[in-house]
Parts: C-alpha cells; structure tokens; sequence
C-alpha cells in the first residue's frame, strides 16, 4: 500500500481534486495498481480465499480466465464442492445436498456470459466492452473522501426481462483504488436491495495491485470478511475442471 500512496501523492499533487473526470480518475487507477500493460498480459487470476462462518474457517479458491472459463471451489469438512463453474457454454453448481452437479437455466447461463466481460477487470477496456461510465462527484465515507463512480454495463435479463446492470465504484480519493462497490441485488430474497463490498489491504503481486481484504454484505448490515492468502496469476488450470461431468464422461466413452 506504500507504494501505491506514494505514486497517488505525486499525481494529486499536479491535479486538482475537483477538476478529476472519470476518465482521469481511471487512467490514474490503472496507472497506480500497475499499468494497464500488465493487465493486458493476464491470461487467469486464482484467489486462495477463507471465510469465517460461525468460528468454523472455509477455504475456497476462486479461479478466473480470459476466455471466460471461471469457478469456485470450495473445501468443506473434506469435501471438494464447485460453485459457478462456467466453460464458456455451460454454467453449473454442485448441489450441498445430494453432491451432484446440476446445470444452471439458460437465464442465468446468458447473465454469466456478460459477467464474464469484466475480467481481468471490469474498468479495463470498458467502451469496447459496450461499458459506460459517468462521475457522479465526491462524497465523503467515514472520513474518506471518495470519486463517486458509476458503470452501467450491458444490461442483464431478470425473469424474462432485460434490467440495468450497474454499480457504483467509490475509489479513494488520495490513492485512486476502489475501497467500497455498491449493487443492487437484483434476484433472490434481498432482491431490490443494496450489496456493498469493501476492499482494503491493497497488495501487490508480480507487479499488480490487488485488494487482500474484502468485506461482503447488505448496506448498512453486517458484513462476512474474507481474507486472501495467495493470488496467483496466469495459472495453469486444466480445460476439463470447467466441465460439467457428464460432459466429461461422454468425451471418455468416445474415445
């Protein structure tokens, strides 16, 4: 974080707060957290991530790819459990209950596909992505001045229906990274209200920037903080992880 305070110094210093537009704010974000060379040369992002859920400690690993190959695994009372696991086509979960895989509706297949769009970042390359992105000014959170932005992507489909599709990214005004994300939470039981993620402990690896800390939950609720141990870039993950299983035993009988 040293590093990235004292590069956002030297930038501050020769402009003014006020007179920051988004796109500025932007250029000095990718600037700081390591260049937008660097992101271009991101093939996978893997996150070594634990989660404390009543005095019982998870780890679950988070593994994102450029061509959209994404999933989470999670190890629980020795179980290896995959969540969101998507090869591009197929979107899939293993159900807690009875441990099997089960395919996800095409509704939230074509949502996942979009979502896929943001990787290695969602600010990275945003118009050719079809992104928009609009300052809203500057508001102060718990003594932090903040850049109040808004990215609005492609729009999603809920229940049939194409929705907006935004959030509001509240990057620090010294430092120039995001440290809160605002969404609205658009399907499930607290569908219509606010998510609020905070990011914290900016650590650099191999030349990047990342958040090493994250708190997840409802506005103004009780947030569930994550740690991550390790990230490790460009890694090598082999395409039939991504799989759904019966896909991957009809591709063994085949052969």
């Amino acid at each position: 974080m040293k590093k990235i305070l004292l590069l956002a110094i030297a930038i501050s210093t020769s402009i003014n707060v006020n007179s920051q537009t988004a796109e500025e704010i932007l250029t000095n974000y990718f600037e700081i957290t390591g260049g937008v060379e660097k992101y271009a040369k991101l093939d996978g992002i893997k996150m070594s991530i634990k989660v404390n859920q009543g005095g019982m400690e998870i780890p679950f690993e988070v593994t994102q790819l450029k061509n959209g190959n994404q999933m989470t695994v999670i190890n629980f009372q020795g179980l290896e459990l995959k969540q969101g696991v998507f090869d591009g086509e197929v979107l899939w979960n293993t159900n807690f209950q009875t441990q099997k895989a089960e395919k996800s509706d095409q509704e939230s297949t074509d949502n996942m596909k979009l979502e896929a769009l943001d990787f290695p970042d969602p600010f990275y390359n945003y118009k050719e992505k079809g992104y928009t992105v609009e300052l809203l000014g500057n508001e102060d959170l718990e003594g932090t001045e903040t850049y109040k932005i808004k990215l609005t992507k492609k729009q999603m489909t809920v229940d049939g229906k194409k929705v907006e599709n935004s959030s509001i990214y509240f990057f620090d005004a010294e430092n120039f990274v995001p440290i809160v994300i605002h969404s609205e939470i658009k399907t499930g039981p607290n569908k219509g209200m606010m998510s609020e993620t905070k990011l914290s402990d900016y650590q650099e690896v191999e030349g990047l920037f990342f958040a090493f800390s994250q708190v997840q939950g409802i506005k103004d609720g009780v947030g569930q903080p994550l740690t991550i141990d390790k990230i490790e870039l460009n890694p090598t993950v082999d395409a039939s992880a991504f799989k759904f299983p019966e896909e991957i035993k009809e591709q063994g009988n085949k052969k």
